[in-house]
């Protein structure tokens, strides 16, 4: 039996109305939300669970689909800042750009961004147990991507970016990462990696689960994976789980 579907013209619903309407709706069984009209209202779809689906027109604000477990989100149009912070579960597409700590202590699920993102993205990103989060992002990235990261898998193709004259990535990414990996599509400036990391050309078990992901992404977007994955990929791993230990135990 099909769910119950519901399209919501957002223009002039503050934030806390619009959040309880939807979850109003959920309760009464709608599982399909159209929204109209989205000019910076936040929290959407946080903390929700099941098999519920949004498609998103308009901006949305901070911390969209954060702490959620389940629902798939499409953004048609560019994301404001911590969309997905500590989900568990779910897939968020944005077609567009989408802003700073992106994925912020994420723990599964799938976020697609087709242009380029902001800074702190992925940052404490974790694995657990058979859940291993993934960020594919078609664009550039600003610094510090993969901070602290745990688990889990950043691909950063570069490709889909206005963004000409700027390297594919900002500085330090991946600082004080120790666990999970990055991906990237061509080298990373030696410059721009955090402390004693390197950038080493992928393995056969790398390409697994760089192809299945832009596989995903390029059926998101209508690209062609083949062109994705013309070029050669590399990848960047933590060299120690701990690797500000010496800051604090003595040796």
């Amino acid at each position: 039996m099909a769910g119950k579907s519901l399209k919501i013209d957002t223009t002039g619903i503050y934030y806390r109305e619009l959040n309880e309407q939807i979850r109003q709706a959920v309760a009464d069984g709608v599982t399909e939300f159209v929204l109209t009209g989205v000019k910076g209202q936040r929290y959407i779809a946080t903390g929700l669970t099941g098999d519920l689906s949004f498609v998103v027109h308009g901006t949305p604000g901070q911390d969209m689909g954060a702490f959620m477990r389940g629902p798939r989100l499409r953004v048609e149009g560019n994301a404001q800042d911590g969309v997905g912070n500590t989900m568990d579960e779910g897939r968020i597409v944005i077609n567009g750009l989408a802003g700073d700590v992106l994925g912020y202590g994420m723990r599964g699920g799938h976020i697609f961004v087709r242009n380029d993102v902001g800074y702190r993205v992925g940052i404490h990103m974790k694995a657990y147990l058979e859940k291993s989060p993934v960020i594919v992002i078609g664009g550039k990235a600003g610094d510090f991507l993969g901070e602290y990261m745990a688990g889990g898998a950043i691909i950063l193709l570069g490709m889909f970016s206005d963004k000409t004259y700027a390297p594919i990535c900002g500085r330090s990414l991946g600082t004080g990462m120790h666990g999970g990996l990055i991906y990237v599509r061509g080298e990373v400036p030696p410059e721009q990696l955090g402390p004693k990391l390197k950038c080493v050309p992928c393995e056969d078990a790398d390409m697994e689960v760089i192809t299945c992901n832009v596989a995903a992404f390029a059926r998101e977007f209508d690209e062609t994976p083949e062109l994705i994955l013309s070029e050669r990929f590399y990848k960047v791993s933590p060299f120690s789980h701990r690797p500000y230990g010496n800051m604090y135990c003595p040796s």
